[in-house]
């Protein structure tokens, strides 16, 4: 069983990145740095007007492109700066799966019963995404955090929830800690803006 660290019991928005080819293709993308294809890009100024008028105050990003142009069109929509591009906010590294069609081993990768070659293992994502998490959360509230499918796995994890589903691209979802006596936290997906 992995041991889940504690994220700061601090409400936050969440933002995958915008679609890529190899998302379209249905490939494992981990660390390898593919853009946002012109869907993605859609997705990302959709989910720019989405967050328009929630008063976001800070967003920080992963640095991989996909995610920095998908957080660059949401701050110019909110005319904020980019806070932060925390490389702990990267998406994992899938080793050799990378470019390979997604499988059916993620179950087993986030038991930490199978770690693709050269791959990062499901607790030492776990342990950096809720580390950058927390990190973020300590800046000026409420919190926008753009970054990866994988990362939220390892998050969800970490709000209490089950891990293992897939996070729709540009879908902006709220993240709210437990009520007192609770033990999982809310996650709320936005209504999104007219394409």
């Amino acid at each position: 069983m992995v041991a889940v660290p504690r994220l700061s019991p601090v409400a936050f928005w969440f933002l995958r990145h915008g679609e890529t080819d190899w998302n379209a293709q249905g490939l494992s993308q981990g660390r390898t740095d593919i853009p946002l294809n012109a869907v993605g890009l859609a997705q990302a100024e959709r989910a720019a007007r989405t967050l328009k008028d929630g008063g976001i105050a800070t967003i920080v990003s992963s640095p991989l492109s996909r995610a920095r142009a998908t957080a660059e069109i949401v701050a110019e929509a909110l005319d904020l700066p980019i806070a932060a591009f925390d490389d702990d906010l990267c998406e994992t590294n899938f080793g050799e799966q990378e470019g390979q069609p997604m499988g059916d081993w993620y179950d087993d990768w986030i038991a930490g019963t199978y770690t693709p070659d050269g791959a990062e293992p499901f607790p030492a994502l776990l342990a950096r995404a809720v580390t950058a998490v927390n990190r973020a959360l300590e800046r000026p509230a409420p919190v926008l955090v753009v970054a990866h499918g994988a990362l939220f796995r390892a998050l969800r994890l970490a709000f209490g929830l089950e891990p293992n589903v897939r996070t729709p691209n540009a879908l902006p979802v709220r993240c709210e800690p437990p009520a007192a006596g609770g033990d999982a936290w809310t996650l709320t997906p936005a209504k999104l803006a007219p394409m």
